[in-house]
């Protein structure tokens, strides 16, 4: 049986669509001058690399961001070009290589005072999460689970939010 961790999926015809939903709606939490707190349950790796061998084992990016990575920028709306520009900010070099998961995506759209609370449970995908966000004060990341994390992190003192679920099943 092939698990279900994010590695094996991502950049999927499912994160075409829930990540650039993730973006409008930071977007639309950044829209005021308050700041914001996002809990990412099941955060994963935050990057993944596609030719590693998870990635490759499914080849799921090539019918989701790979599909998309080769439209022309004018042939998509402002959401997946936005969406696209984000996972182009992973790829300075323009060769899609690396896909960034959900804490990556909202890493980038955090403003000084917003935070990202990122949790991941798995023990192969906690440490390159944690290392990833090393040295960025806005990011905390837990290895605990996602579900108690909720009645933990929550409400959080800002009292705006965003809490994203997207489980490893």
């Amino acid at each position: 049986m092939l698990s279900y961790r994010h590695h094996f999926h991502a950049g999927n015809f499912a994160d075409c669509l829930k990540h650039p939903l993730l973006l409008q709606l930071l977007d639309g939490l950044a829209g005021k001058d308050k700041p914001y707190v996002v809990l990412d349950t099941h955060a994963g790796r935050g990057r993944y690399e596609l030719a590693d061998a998870p990635a490759q084992k499914t080849g799921e990016y090539r019918d989701g961001i790979a599909r998309l990575w080769a439209a022309a920028q004018g042939q998509l709306g402002p959401e997946l070009a936005a969406w696209i520009a984000a996972v182009r900010a992973e790829n300075p070099d323009g060769e899609l290589r690396h896909y960034p998961g959900s804490p990556r995506l909202v890493q980038q759209r955090l403003r000084a005072r917003d935070r990202l609370i990122a949790c991941e449970l798995h023990p192969a995908d906690h440490p390159p999460l944690k290392a990833l966000f090393a040295g960025d004060r806005r990011v905390a990341v837990h290895r605990r689970d996602g579900y108690e994390a909720i009645g933990a992190f929550l409400p959080p003192p800002e009292r705006r939010g965003l809490l994203f679920v997207d489980p490893a099943y």
